[in-house]
């Protein structure tokens, strides 16, 4: 009886670990968003419409400080919810690699590079964020790949749509991205780039309570 009672308890503190880290998903989305809201309204002068996002950490942005500081509890969270992907793929190895690379999401979210701000003669720092910005697009991209053999239901239809989204606002934003280093004008760019993250950032959420009412340890893929 001891035996199974204590096994018993392993399993759900097991479970109960696992969907707590899964809730990481929800909360990270939540929390980069709700950093897009009201962050940018510290920072007068700053136009959601016709800047980016990573302008509000750039180096000498006065909204910098509040976003690095948030931005760290965000990067934990995301790398955190992949940890949580891994432990609930089961023997769906497609899913154990979305949870590697929404780990590593999170790593290179931790570590990411600020920008000059516009106007400013190109740095080291700059470029690094472009490779940053690049290898997290790679990441992005991948993950939602992976997605679409992960699932054999609605999830994967949403996930295929999510996929062409990302795709299409992405290439909206790349259009207007080379004139920011130019200091020329970007009159939509943060339109864009915003639907593109909250295309991603919607998708994690919404993983995120999938996985926790599924049970992949005996689904072989």
């Amino acid at each position: 009886m001891k035996t199974t009672i204590s096994g018993s308890t392993g399993f759900s503190g097991k479970a109960a670990l696992r969907k707590a880290l899964l809730a990481c998903g929800v909360l990270s989305s939540l929390l980069y968003v709700a950093m897009n809201i009201f962050i940018p309204m510290q920072w007068e002068e700053y136009s959601m419409v016709s800047q980016t996002v990573s302008e509000l950490s750039a180096i000498g942005a006065p909204t910098r400080p509040v976003w690095f500081a948030w931005g760290i509890v965000y990067a934990l969270l995301a790398a955190f919810f992949g940890w949580g992907v891994w432990q609930s793929a089961g023997q769906n190895r497609p899913l154990r690699i979305m949870g590697a690379l929404l780990l590593a999401d999170g790593i290179v979210s931790l570590f990411w590079p600020p920008m000059n701000m516009r106007g400013a003669e190109m740095a080291m720092t700059d470029i690094l964020h472009i490779v940053f910005s690049f290898v997290w697009l790679i990441l992005a991209l991948l993950t939602l790949g992976f997605g679409i053999a992960a699932f054999r239901d609605r999830f994967r239809l949403y996930t295929i749509a999510s996929l062409v989204l990302f795709i299409v606002f992405g290439i909206l934003t790349g259009t207007e991205a080379p004139n920011v280093a130019k200091n020329l004008p970007t009159p939509r760019i943060g339109i864009w780039e915003r639907i593109n993250i909250a295309v991603f950032m919607l998708w994690v959420a919404v993983l995120a309570v999938v996985l926790m009412r599924k049970d992949f340890s005996k689904v072989k893929t």
